[in-house]
C-alpha cells in the first residue's frame, strides 16, 4: 500500500457509505436481544457503557457540518463537552430507545466535517468498543477492515492512530495489510485497528518486538 491516497470519487465514496450502513445494520443486529443489565456493561472507551457507546455512533450520523459547528460554539470550543452534549441527544429514556434511535441512522449519510472512511472506521472500532466487552464477535470482511486499517495508519484525526505506529511495521495475518517500517508487530487485521486505536484489550493477539513500544504508547481515554 501507498502512504497517500487520492481524494475520493463519488463513486467510491458511495462505495464506503456501503460499507458503513452494513456494518451499522450488522451490529443493530447484534444488540437486538441484549438484556437490561448487558446495556449497562463497560465499553472499551473508558466511562462509557455499551448503550452509550451506541448513542455517541448515531450522534455522529446526525450531525451536518453546520450543526456540527454550532455544538462546538455552543460548547466554547470544549469538544468532548460537545460528545457529551450530543451523546445525550441520542440516549433515549431506555435502551430500547436507544436502539431504536441507532436503528433510524442505519443508512444515513449525514456526518460531521470528516472524511467517509472516517465514519466507515468509527462504526467498525466502535463496534468493537461494544461488542468485545459483551463477548459478541463479528465476522468482518476483510476488505472492509483492509480499508479502515489503511484509513487509521495514515490519520491522527479524531483518534490518534499514525502517531501512534510510527516507527513501527505492521503486518496483518489475515490479509493484505502492511505498513510502516521498524520494529514489527503481527496479527489479525482487527487486532491491529484496535491497538491502532488505543484499545489495550487487542494486544495479547499482536505478537512482535512492536507490541511493547504500543503498549508503552497507552491506551484510548
Amino acid at each position: 500500500m501507498t502512504d497517500s491516497a487520492p481524494e475520493p470519487t463519488a463513486h467510491h465514496k458511495t462505495d464506503i457509505w456501503s460499507l458503513v450502513h452494513t456494518e451499522r445494520a450488522a451490529l443493530a443486529a447484534d444488540l437486538a436481544d441484549l438484556t437490561g443489565e448487558q446495556w449497562t456493561t463497560p465499553s472499551l472507551c473508558t466511562g462509557l457503557t455499551v448503550r452509550e457507546v451506541l448513542a455517541h455512533i448515531a450522534s455522529g450520523a446526525s450531525l451536518t457540518p453546520v450543526r456540527w459547528m454550532t455544538g462546538v460554539i455552543r460548547c466554547r470550543f470544549d469538544f468532548d463537552a460537545q460528545v457529551a452534549m450530543r451523546l445525550a441527544e441520542q440516549l433515549g429514556a431506555t435502551p430500547a430507545e436507544t436502539l431504536a434511535g441507532f436503528r433510524r441512522i442505519v443508512t444515513s449519510t449525514t456526518k460531521p466535517p470528516l472524511p467517509v472512511m472516517a465514519m466507515l472506521g468509527e462504526t467498525v472500532v466502535h463496534g468493537e468498543d461494544i461488542r468485545r466487552p459483551l463477548g459478541i464477535r463479528r465476522d468482518y470482511p476483510i476488505g472492509t477492515l483492509t480499508r479502515v486499517a489503511d484509513h487509521y495508519r495514515r490519520s491522527d484525526l479524531v483518534v490518534l492512530a499514525k502517531g501512534r505506529i510510527r516507527g513501527l511495521r505492521l503486518v496483518a495475518t489475515d490479509g493484505p495489510f502492511t505498513t510502516g517500517s521498524g520494529a514489527p508487530v503481527t496479527g489479525p487485521t482487527l487486532a491491529l485497528i484496535m491497538a491502532m486505536t488505543g484499545r489495550s484489550g487487542y494486544w495479547d493477539e499482536l505478537e512482535g518486538d512492536g507490541v511493547a513500544t504500543l503498549r508503552a504508547r497507552g491506551e484510548v481515554t
